[in-house]
């Protein structure tokens, strides 16, 4: 399931988080691609070495784990550590998928939580291959897109301006993709019906195959 989740950071909260990335050390992004995404792999990031990352990285994370959405849609177990990249002048990242252990986590979701409006860069669209052919997402400042990481994907060069995002990977509690929609789609229907009805009889029913399924289901 590929879902774009808005207003992860308000509009002053983004301000914040570029600002800080401004003042912070870039490297080439290489130093973190595997062996073949090396290739193909043309950005710059920051380098996590620095005392300022780790306050950085624990608040868009906490940010990210407060959106209800997200905690629905991905089960996050466990997230890795979040890396801050930029591309301009003309920089790119190939068609690649994400390696299956990130950070001694099996990487189930991969995010991309875009820091920069839109309107001040060219290219930059995060390009999904799917079944029903290629899909561009160039999203709004603050807005993210969860997809599954065995996703083939790729980020277009940008002709102009910079594109600043915060990548990172999520171990699901639910490992199966086509599982975790399921478990989606119930919980959006039993809160749909919860608000018309408030605890009905098929509210009760619909919550139990819900609680049961993510019994079944959970690993681990």
């Amino acid at each position: 399931m590929i879902m774009t989740l808005p207003d992860i950071l308000s509009e002053s909260d983004v301000v914040k988080v570029v600002d800080k990335l401004n003042a912070m050390r870039f490297i080439d992004g290489t130093a973190t691609a595997g062996w073949h995404a090396k290739l193909v792999k043309n950005n710059q990031q920051v380098d996590r070495t620095q005392l300022e990352y780790q306050p950085l990285n624990k608040s868009v994370t906490e940010a990210i784990m407060r959106n209800g959405t997200f905690r629905m849609a991905a089960r996050p177990r466990h997230i890795t550590p979040l890396l801050f990249s930029r591309y301009k002048d003309s920089m790119e990242y190939g068609t690649h998928v994400d390696d299956p252990v990130m950070y001694n986590l099996r990487s189930d979701i991969s995010f991309t939580l875009f820091l920069a409006d839109p309107n001040t860069y060219d290219g930059g669209e995060l390009v999904m291959e799917t079944s029903a052919g290629e899909q561009p997402f160039k999203l709004e400042a603050g807005h993210m897109i969860i997809y599954p990481s065995t996703t083939l994907h790729r980020v277009t060069p940008v002709t102009r301006g910079e594109r600043t995002a915060a990548v990172g990977w999520c171990q699901s509690y639910v490992r199966n993709a086509d599982q975790r929609e399921i478990l989606y789609d119930l919980d959006i229907a039993r809160r749909g019906i919860f608000e018309k009805e408030k605890k009905s009889r098929e509210f009760d029913v619909i919550s139990r195959s819900h609680a049961n399924l993510l019994r079944m289901w959970t690993d681990g």
